[in-house]
């Protein structure tokens, strides 16, 4: 229940990010934020109950810098929607592999836009090839996050929650 996400909006109501409940309820009890939307569910201490939050949104402004992130296979596969990015197919991360679309033998690097997520089959199938080469196409070019990628992703985890659905213009 403490690992249920959790809309941050900043004080102007602007979706900034999503955290876990956990650390959505330090927010709240160290009085740095306050919870727009509830869940039906509490947690208990031993004197209070707190309903756990589904939005929370600060009390003071802060600007958000420009942010990127890591380059890691759990924000590439989030990138792709867990899609293999030449059979179109949806898979559980553990059937899927990071490809490169220039492979490492022929000077590719291993960047946001030379990987993408790829079952094993198209991946052996693919080989130490260009996609070209190998006559497969890419579902889509690869791209590294941005802004808009962020949005797309709460929009996305929205559906799990129509809480969060009017802080997101939907």
């Amino acid at each position: 229940m403490l690992q249920t996400p959790v809309l941050v909006l900043n004080a102007t109501y602007e979706p900034v990010n999503v955290c876990g409940a956990r650390r959505a309820l330090v927010l709240i009890l160290k009085g740095a934020a306050l919870a727009e939307e509830e869940l039906a569910k509490e947690v208990h201490s031993a004197t209070i109950a707190i309903r756990v939050p589904s939005v929370i949104r600060l009390l003071e402004y802060h600007r958000i810098p420009y942010q990127t992130r890591v380059l890691s296979r759990r924000n590439i596969l989030i990138r792709d929607h867990y899609t293999c990015q030449f059979c179109s197919e949806p898979f559980s991360s553990s059937d899927l592999t990071l490809d490169h679309v220039l492979p490492r033998s022929q000077g590719g690097k291993s960047s946001w836009e030379n990987l993408v997520a790829c079952c094993y089959s198209c991946n052996n199938r693919k080989g130490d090839r260009t996609p070209e080469q190998a006559g497969m196409r890419l579902l889509r070019t690869p791209r590294p996050f941005n802004l808009h990628t962020n949005r797309h992703l709460m929009r996305l985890m929205a559906h799990s929650d129509f809480r969060w659905r009017k802080y997101l213009f939907f």
